[in-house]
């Protein structure tokens, strides 16, 4: 189960500043936008039990979006942000959206009409699924670009997910972790039932340039030379 520091760590961050935008990496996992008042989560894979499910896995306790939402609501509650900002794969397919049960609709769609809302489209759910909000497959905004997936020639100023980046130290177990360069900023996942990639995985390792650093999730944010 990924619980980047649960509630405790929803209000503790790291600041730093990407492409000239002054952003702070929050302690849960989320990105936090003040100048915009922007709140930004990537791949809540909400619905994943039911697709687990589905598809022939072992039944898991279907309590994942309820839990994912309930950690969202805080942090909204907490930040008030004038734009909510989902960074794709925010269900686990379209079928499992269709899926939820009734009482995490309701509470999806309360959050939703409450502030601006914008479904950034990922490689697990492609398209509106009719909860209300504006579907795009990338978001410009200012000198930032919004994605799903990070891309190997990208300007300064992208904010990715998809890879669900984790990172350790020598002597503690591995955190969700976001990974920041001089061009780029992946986030980890935010959903309940995601796992996650180590960040000497070639895949990210191929992305990030060496000077990257890895901000590890938890009560307080820890920055650290990005493991390779």
């Amino acid at each position: 189960m990924n619980d980047p520091a649960g509630f405790q760590g929803a209000l503790v961050g790291y600041d730093f500043t990407l492409a000239g935008a002054r952003l702070t990496a929050l302690g849960s996992g989320a990105l936090w936008w003040a100048e915009r008042r922007l709140l930004c989560v990537s791949d809540l894979h909400m619905g994943k039990s039911e697709r687990h499910l589905r598809r022939g896995g072992a039944p898991l306790p279907p309590y994942e979006t309820r839990d994912t939402l309930a950690r969202l609501a805080a942090l909204i509650r907490q930040l008030q942000p004038e734009t909510l900002l989902c960074l794709g794969d925010s269900f686990d397919d379209l079928a499992a959206a269709q899926a939820l049960p009734p009482e995490d609709v309701q509470d999806l769609r309360s959050l939703i009409a409450a502030q601006d809302w914008i479904w950034v489209e990922g490689n697990h759910d492609p398209g509106p699924a009719g909860f209300g909000g504006r579907s795009c497959t990338e978001m410009r905004l200012g000198p930032l670009t919004f994605r799903h997936i990070a891309e190997g020639d990208a300007e300064a100023g992208e904010i990715s997910g998809h890879y669900h980046p984790k990172a350790r130290l020598r002597r503690g177990s591995a955190r969700p972790a976001f990974l920041l360069d001089r061009t780029r900023l992946i986030l980890p996942a935010f959903g309940t039932y995601t796992g996650g990639l180590r960040s000497s995985d070639p895949a990210l390792a191929g992305l990030m340039a060496s000077e990257a650093i890895a901000i590890l999730t938890g009560p307080k944010p820890l920055p650290c030379p990005m493991p390779r």
